[in-house]
């Protein structure tokens, strides 16, 4: 066997090798790494492996560490566990469900929604799939609701957080797209191309995002139209005889505040305010301010709180209007004043933060959140640390010249090639969890597919939506398993399968749109971003 075949076989042997321990449950970090060491010294050993490509971890890592793009995974992982912990999600149900309640497939729908604003503030897919089967399920049994739509409609919509920005899956996908889009440019001999961000990212995927929620409640309703004992209405008795005053004030306050989260961390981005590392922290901000008004003891007034949202607010138009840096020769008066206006802003967000901090941590809530922030961070770096050696000795065996050779000689050319991606990436979130495909597979195809003119744009949205798809895709999909986790004795697994597979079909006639209509995800980044 020739040197360079066997190189391609040992590559090959490689990624089955990995899936196969990640199969039999190894964790995922170790496995990536150690397989890739593993089969990297068999290959020195054969002579077909340089050992210069496993020297250059040091320089992933320390890339991996100085990347300003991935502080805001522990931000929006703060963001989402704090609003999780802050029973945010809980009033929204409540509140959603007295609202759609009447109407038949209500409660669906009403899942639906709130599955997005929780998508839109946490972007966290294990907490908005627990806290919506623990408050929900048992709601729409008892309502009579069929128990297929009701677990197919709760892990789908708690999957929404894959693909409505900010999303963790859009930080890390950006930043992969990114890196590959520089690669493939370079390669075509373009060595200062126009940068691709997470922002464009957040901004392509945000039409298609809100289309996957309107399949969703499409769906709801039809299945409320043509089989009305699967979605009942409740009975209008039962809802509370409140004024059309009262029921507007509850909903007001209950939507909101997350509303206006989401408007900050996302409207900032959009309008070039602050970057996705900037937005997280806003965000995380956020996040505390509103845990504190929820968690405020009786009696305590919320003064602290809208002051500190008002400063906040006023920082981002100072921010948008004026230059407010200090280290300069001369500052014009106008200048000048801004920066004292946002000086004293600084002071009242410092007073309202402090007082949600003590509130929160009187709750008992904030130890738990920064726990779970940082085994949440922790596994998403050391995975990216592990995945960073996988693509070092893939490439040391020449697996990215065997793709890129296999995927450009298919018939059908750039559609063929994107096709199979997809299919593939499908196929393994069967197996594997997200962060593994996106560290693993989009550094192999991503400059292969971008070095065939295909928008970067474009591309990171449909593998996000594609990703998304398998969390919902049976036997392993990670929904499934959260569901199970707290659904009653009452509802098998097979009421979970049989629930998530219209869902799926909705995802893949989603993907389909998208595929057909790319304008939907680089409609908007242009119109913002130029």
């Amino acid at each position: 066997m020739s040197p360079s075949l066997l190189a391609e076989v040992m590559a090959l042997l490689m990624f089955a090798g990995t899936c196969g321990f990640l199969l039999l449950g190894f964790p995922v970090a170790f496995t990536l790494g150690g397989s890739a060491f593993l089969f990297g010294i068999v290959g020195w050993f054969l002579g077909v492996f340089d050992m210069a490509f496993v020297a250059a971890m040091p320089q992933r890592i320390f890339g991996t560490m100085t990347n300003e793009v991935l502080i805001a995974v522990p931000l929006f992982v703060f963001m989402g566990v704090m609003l999780e912990r802050s029973k945010v999600a809980e009033e929204l149900l409540e509140n959603m469900g007295r609202l759609f309640g009447p109407l038949r497939g209500g409660l669906g729908i009403s899942v639906c929604v709130v599955g997005a604003l929780l998508a839109a503030s946490t972007g966290i897919v294990g907490a908005t799939v627990v806290t919506m089967g623990l408050l929900s399920l048992p709601t729409m049994l008892r309502r009579g609701y069929s128990p297929s739509l009701t677990c197919g409609t709760i892990c789908a919509s708690g999957t929404l957080g894959q693909i409505i920005p900010p999303s963790i899956v859009l930080v890390l996908l950006g930043d992969q797209i990114s890196n590959a889009y520089t690669d493939a440019q370079r390669a075509l001999g373009n060595w200062s191309p126009e940068p691709v961000s997470v922002g464009d990212l957040f901004a392509g995927a945000l039409i298609p995002g809100l289309g996957l929620v309107g399949l969703y409640i499409l769906y709801v309703i039809g299945v409320a139209i043509f089989r009305p004992k699967a979605a009942p209405p409740i009975p209008a008795e039962e809802t509370g005889h409140l004024s059309f005053g009262e029921t507007a004030a509850m909903i007001s306050k209950a939507l909101i505040p997350p509303v206006v989260l989401i408007v900050a961390v996302l409207g900032s981005i959009l309008t070039g305010v602050a970057t996705p590392t900037e937005a997280a922290a806003v965000g995380a901000v956020g996040s505390i301010l509103l845990a504190g008004v929820r968690l405020a003891e009786p009696g305590q007034k919320p003064w602290p709180t809208i002051t500190a949202f008002a400063s906040l607010a006023l920082m981002l138009v100072l921010i948008r209007i004026f230059d407010l840096r200090v280290l300069r020769q001369e500052i014009p008066t106008g200048d000048m004043v801004a920066i004292v206006v946002a000086g004293l802003a600084c002071l009242g967000l410092a007073w309202g933060l402090l007082v949600s901090l003590l509130r929160v941590h009187r709750a008992g809530v904030l130890v738990e959140v920064n726990r779970a922030t940082t085994q949440i961070s922790s596994m998403v770096f050391i995975i990216i640390v592990g995945a960073g050696l996988f693509s070092l000795v893939f490439r040391g065996f020449g697996g990215d010249d065997m793709v890129h050779e296999f995927l450009t000689s298919l018939p059908g050319g750039t559609f063929a090639a994107m096709l199979l991606v997809m299919v593939v990436m499908f196929v393994l979130g069967f197996f594997l969890d997200f962060i593994e495909i996106v560290f693993v597979v989009v550094p192999i195809v991503g400059p292969i597919l971008l070095k065939m003119d295909v928008d970067p744009v474009w591309l990171g949205v449909m593998m996000a939506m594609n990703l998304q798809t398998s969390f919902l895709t049976p036997p392993f999909g990670f929904a499934l398993f959260y569901l199970r986790g707290v659904a009653p004795r009452a509802i098998s697994t097979m009421h979970i399968y049989r629930g998530v597979l219209p869902f799926v079909i909705i995802q893949l006639i989603g993907l389909g749109i998208l595929a057909a209509f790319p304008e939907l995800a680089t409609w908007l980044p242009g119109v913002i971003f130029g």
